[in-house]
């Protein structure tokens, strides 16, 4: 599935990595590795249209080779707390990023999204911005931190997440049509509860075990 809106990332690599991250006998350390590495090979699909600029090297053989350099700067907003086990990988394959927090908890009875932290700069005129969310669900959170930065004057914004489901991206894109998702698979459903199905369960918990 890929449109100008939704780009899963469609790789082998991908899929053995995915196929292990969903399985619920995988033990808690793997599992944050592989969402490290997920992490970097989505992120890698969704900046590859990151602003460069010519210079010039030297390399052993030669005295003066043409290359590109990154010159822009990404302000990495991941949503706590799943979002954390995203942001390493994109730190590391983007030379140039900074980090700002958003928590939203999910109210389990009516599945709206309530802020609890917002540290994103009041004023993102001109930032290219990359939302980290491991799990794209019912989409309300996602839609919540669109608006915010919306409303902040962000320039462009991407989502980067492991999963998505088909009603969710649905509902986002509603919201948000010209912000694009990457991610790895997109599933047909949510439960009762919201959660994607098949799905991998609570990546939150998974990442950091359950909340106190």
């Amino acid at each position: 599935m890929t449109s100008d809106a939704v780009h899963v990332v469609d790789h082998p690599v991908v899929e053995h990595r995915l196929a292990a991250l969903r399985d619920e006998a995988t033990e808690p350390a793997v599992f944050r590795l592989l969402v490290r590495e997920l992490s970097t090979f989505i992120a890698y699909e969704a900046l590859r249209d990151l602003e460069t600029a010519p210079v010039h090297v030297r390399t052993p053989v030669a005295p003066d080779a043409p290359s590109r350099r990154v010159i822009e700067t990404v302000l990495i907003v991941p949503i706590l707390r799943a979002g954390l086990g995203m942001v390493s990988a994109v730190q590391e394959l983007a030379p140039y990023s900074e980090v700002a927090y958003v928590g939203l908890c999910r109210d389990e009875t009516t599945l709206r999204p309530e802020v609890y932290l917002d540290r994103i700069p009041r004023d993102l005129r001109g930032h290219r911005v990359v939302i980290c969310d491991p799990m794209l669900a019912t989409g309300g959170s996602l839609v919540e931190v669109c608006d915010l930065l919306a409303g902040r004057g962000a320039g462009r914004v991407q989502v980067l997440c492991l999963l998505a489901s088909a009603p969710g991206i649905e509902r986002f894109h509603a919201s948000h049509p010209d912000v694009t998702v990457t991610c790895a698979a997109v599933d047909p459903a949510l439960d009762e509860r919201g959660f994607i199905v098949p799905g991998l369960g609570d990546a939150g918990d998974r990442l950091f075990g359950p909340p106190a």
